[in-house]
């Protein structure tokens, strides 16, 4: 996930699907749906295929045990008293490498900090950076090439992302519009289905959003009104938008907790959150709940994929591959759903249920190349502060 992400600040706060969902919760990047074997995500041993320190090194066996191998993360990362930091700790015993993590920030800054030490980095493995910031990253050769075989398992609309396998993919989600279902049942108003219904009458003054520049959710917003309205229609629809009484404030946490009518009781019924945002509520209510209160907008998804990569420069590449390989593999995917709200890149992995029945898996979900996104960015940043902020 970027300023990410994602996923909600509940549980992972966010970054996250960080990233960062309760609501960001997010945040789909959901490709297919996912199977797998329920049993994986209770199974503390790892497989022998789900480590390759006997195919790493030229097909010679390298013995792991004793080394360390530094773990650069987003600062959301949740793996203080999870079950994710139980998989880590089950990585350890079966291969002996000792997992430090180290947080970068977020995660444009963790990327920021990756360029700068491009050859000379402060970590092994980088996991989080997402689509939005990825080519920056290979443009700057942050990271070693690393096939894992443990990406067998990894649908090719994700792996197609990084043709040479600069980084692997670990868990996908969807920034889109979520809305207070109650909020608009009370006043016998139908939520607003398209983004040309934000402009109406009906509709004013009651979205938040991100600061792009502040922002994962906020920046994956903005791209998916450049997907939606092209080069030429999308300064205009942001204006419309603005005279339509947006209200942009500099992160998730504050959207979604402070001005979300559902979440923190303010006065929007409408926020940039998470396609993954709705099951989420529904695990964290009190008093329990068995359906969700918010919904999501579909036709406004963007699809963020996350990644994990040997970073270039590393003293520890057998280790750190090896660690590639396990954060792909179905014993630590099976735990993103409930501890980061995201979706495991592993199309093995089965979704919990609160997922399977409240989490929105849009059909065609809104993408801009990452190539494109890394030539534009900072001018379509510039430009949307200059419409909406003046």
């Amino acid at each position: 996930m970027t300023t990410h992400i994602p996923i909600p600040t509940r549980t992972r706060i966010p970054t996250r699907m960080r990233r960062t969902i309760a609501a960001l919760a997010a945040a789909a990047m959901v490709l297919a749906a996912c199977g797998g074997d329920d049993d994986t995500a209770d199974d503390d041993t790892i497989s022998d295929d789900t480590i390759s320190d006997d195919t790493i090194s030229d097909g010679d066996t390298v013995d792991l045990a004793g080394r360390t191998v530094t773990l650069l993360t987003y600062d959301s990362f949740p793996v203080i008293d999870t079950s994710m930091n139980e998989a880590l700790d089950a990585f350890t015993a079966e291969t002996g490498i000792t997992i430090e993590l180290l947080s970068g920030g977020d995660t444009g800054a963790m990327v920021s900090k990756a360029v700068l030490t491009s050859g000379n980095p402060e970590g092994d493995v980088m996991w989080g950076i997402d689509n939005t910031f990825l080519s920056r990253a290979l443009a700057a050769d942050v990271f070693e090439p690393y096939d894992s075989p443990a990406a067998a398992a990894i649908p090719s609309e994700l792996t197609d992302l990084v043709p040479d396998h600069e980084a692997t993919p670990v868990d996908f989600g969807d920034v889109c519009i979520n809305y207070d279902i109650a909020w608009f049942d009370e006043r016998d108003l139908a939520p607003p289905t398209t983004f040309d219904d934000l402009l109406g009458d009906d509709y004013a003054d009651l979205l938040v959003v991100q600061n792009p520049a502040t922002s994962s959710p906020g920046l994956a917003f903005l791209l998916a009104t450049i997907a939606t309205y092209g080069d030429d229609g999308w300064a205009d629809y942001w204006s419309a938008l603005r005279a339509n009484g947006v209200e942009v404030v500099e992160g998730w946490s504050e959207a979604y907790y402070e001005r979300f009518t559902w979440a923190g009781g303010g006065p929007k019924p409408l926020v940039v959150s998470y396609g993954s945002s709705p099951p989420a509520e529904v695990i964290f209510a009190d008093p329990p709940r068995d359906d969700a209160p918010t919904g999501v907008i579909e036709a406004t998804c963007f699809r963020q994929v996350e990644f994990a990569g040997v970073l270039r420069g590393t003293g520890e590449p057998e280790a750190a591959r090896a660690l590639v390989d396990f954060l792909v593999s179905e014993r630590f995917q099976a735990e993103l759903p409930l501890n980061v709200f995201v979706y495991p890149a592993n199309a093995d992995v089965d979704l919990p249920a609160e997922f399977v029945e409240h989490a929105l898996v849009p059909d065609d979900p809104l993408t801009v190349e990452p190539g494109r996104i890394e030539e534009h960015r900072s001018a379509w940043i510039d430009e949307w502060t200059d419409i909406v902020l003046g």
